[in-house]
Protein backbone atom coordinates (compact mmCIF):
# COMPACT_ATOMS: atom_id res chain seq x y z
CA UNK A 1 0.00 0.00 0.00
CA UNK A 2 1.43 3.36 -1.06
CA UNK A 3 0.93 6.51 0.98
CA UNK A 4 0.70 9.91 -0.70
CA UNK A 5 3.25 12.28 0.79
CA UNK A 6 3.08 16.03 0.49
CA UNK A 7 6.34 17.42 -0.91
CA UNK A 8 7.13 19.34 2.30
CA UNK A 9 6.85 16.23 4.49
CA UNK A 10 9.88 15.47 6.66
CA UNK A 11 9.87 12.65 9.23
CA UNK A 12 10.00 13.80 12.83
CA UNK A 13 10.41 12.31 16.27
CA UNK A 14 6.89 13.55 17.10
CA UNK A 15 5.25 10.73 15.15
CA UNK A 16 5.36 6.96 15.64
CA UNK A 17 8.73 5.55 14.54
CA UNK A 18 8.79 3.97 11.07
CA UNK A 19 5.12 4.54 10.46
CA UNK A 20 3.81 4.17 6.93
CA UNK A 21 4.59 7.79 5.99
CA UNK A 22 8.19 7.52 7.20
CA UNK A 23 8.74 4.24 5.36
CA UNK A 24 7.34 5.77 2.16
CA UNK A 25 9.50 8.89 2.64
CA UNK A 26 12.70 6.85 2.99
CA UNK A 27 11.74 4.51 0.17
CA UNK A 28 11.25 7.50 -2.16
CA UNK A 29 14.51 9.07 -0.98
CA UNK A 30 16.45 5.84 -1.59
CA UNK A 31 14.88 5.27 -5.02
CA UNK A 32 15.66 8.84 -6.11
CA UNK A 33 19.26 8.47 -4.90
CA UNK A 34 19.65 5.20 -6.80
CA UNK A 35 18.16 6.76 -9.93
CA UNK A 36 20.64 9.67 -9.71
CA UNK A 37 23.58 7.29 -9.37
CA UNK A 38 22.43 5.18 -12.33
CA UNK A 39 21.93 8.30 -14.48
CA UNK A 40 25.40 9.59 -13.58
CA UNK A 41 26.87 6.16 -14.36
CA UNK A 42 25.30 6.17 -17.82
CA UNK A 43 26.67 9.66 -18.46
CA UNK A 44 30.13 8.59 -17.31
CA UNK A 45 30.05 5.51 -19.50
CA UNK A 46 29.11 7.65 -22.50
CA UNK A 47 31.95 10.08 -21.68
CA UNK A 48 34.46 7.25 -21.27
CA UNK A 49 33.47 5.76 -24.62
CA UNK A 50 33.80 9.19 -26.22
CA UNK A 51 37.20 9.68 -24.55
CA UNK A 52 38.56 6.32 -25.66
CA UNK A 53 40.15 7.89 -28.71
CA UNK A 54 43.90 7.56 -29.14
CA UNK A 55 45.90 10.53 -28.00
CA UNK A 56 49.08 11.01 -30.05
CA UNK A 57 50.72 12.91 -27.22
CA UNK A 58 52.00 10.75 -24.33
CA UNK A 59 51.10 13.39 -21.72
CA UNK A 60 47.54 13.63 -23.05
CA UNK A 61 47.25 9.84 -23.08
CA UNK A 62 48.57 9.56 -19.50
CA UNK A 63 46.23 12.29 -18.31
CA UNK A 64 43.29 10.58 -20.01
CA UNK A 65 44.20 7.21 -18.46
CA UNK A 66 44.45 8.79 -15.01
CA UNK A 67 41.06 10.45 -15.42
CA UNK A 68 39.60 7.15 -16.62
CA UNK A 69 41.04 5.27 -13.64
CA UNK A 70 39.61 7.82 -11.18
CA UNK A 71 36.19 7.62 -12.85
CA UNK A 72 36.19 3.83 -12.76
CA UNK A 73 37.07 3.79 -9.04
CA UNK A 74 34.26 6.26 -8.37
CA UNK A 75 31.84 4.08 -10.34
CA UNK A 76 32.93 1.03 -8.34
CA UNK A 77 32.17 2.89 -5.09
CA UNK A 78 28.79 3.85 -6.51
CA UNK A 79 28.09 0.24 -7.50
CA UNK A 80 28.69 -0.73 -3.87
CA UNK A 81 26.46 2.14 -2.77
CA UNK A 82 23.65 0.86 -5.01
CA UNK A 83 23.97 -2.50 -3.28
CA UNK A 84 23.56 -0.76 0.10
CA UNK A 85 20.56 1.18 -1.22
CA UNK A 86 18.98 -2.08 -2.44
CA UNK A 87 19.58 -3.63 1.00
CA UNK A 88 17.91 -0.64 2.67
CA UNK A 89 14.91 -0.98 0.32
CA UNK A 90 14.68 -4.67 1.28
CA UNK A 91 14.72 -3.70 4.97
CA UNK A 92 11.89 -1.25 4.33
CA UNK A 93 9.91 -4.06 2.67
CA UNK A 94 10.54 -6.53 5.50
CA UNK A 95 9.97 -4.01 8.30
CA UNK A 96 13.50 -4.00 9.74
CA UNK A 97 14.52 -0.62 8.26
CA UNK A 98 15.45 2.04 10.78
CA UNK A 99 16.50 -0.35 13.51
CA UNK A 100 20.12 -0.84 14.58
CA UNK A 101 21.54 -4.18 13.43
CA UNK A 102 23.53 -4.53 16.66
CA UNK A 103 21.16 -3.32 19.36
CA UNK A 104 17.73 -3.50 17.72
CA UNK A 105 17.07 0.07 18.91
CA UNK A 106 15.60 2.66 16.54
CA UNK A 107 18.14 4.69 14.55
CA UNK A 108 17.34 8.39 14.91
CA UNK A 109 15.22 9.89 12.14
CA UNK A 110 17.80 12.67 11.73
CA UNK A 111 20.56 10.10 11.13
CA UNK A 112 18.43 8.18 8.63
CA UNK A 113 17.54 11.39 6.82
CA UNK A 114 21.24 12.27 6.53
CA UNK A 115 22.36 8.69 5.74
CA UNK A 116 19.36 6.62 4.63
CA UNK A 117 21.51 3.48 4.23
CA UNK A 118 22.59 3.55 7.90
CA UNK A 119 22.35 0.18 9.64
CA UNK A 120 23.74 1.22 13.02
CA UNK A 121 22.63 3.80 15.57
CA UNK A 122 25.09 6.61 16.28
CA UNK A 123 26.17 4.92 19.51
CA UNK A 124 26.72 1.53 17.83
CA UNK A 125 28.55 3.19 14.91
CA UNK A 126 30.87 5.07 17.28
CA UNK A 127 31.60 1.86 19.22
CA UNK A 128 32.27 0.06 15.93
CA UNK A 129 34.69 2.79 14.84
CA UNK A 130 36.48 2.71 18.22
CA UNK A 131 36.94 -1.08 17.90
CA UNK A 132 38.24 -0.64 14.34
CA UNK A 133 40.72 1.99 15.52
CA UNK A 134 41.99 -0.28 18.30
CA UNK A 135 42.57 -3.15 15.86
CA UNK A 136 44.18 -0.84 13.30
CA UNK A 137 46.55 0.68 15.87
CA UNK A 138 47.79 -2.73 17.06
Amino acid sequence: MTVELESAYRPSDDEPFMNERQREYFKNKLLAWKEDILRESKETLANLQEESQNHPDFADRASSETDRSIELRARDRQRKLISKIDSALERIADGSYGYCEETGDPISVRRLDARPIATLSIEAQEAHERREKVYRDD
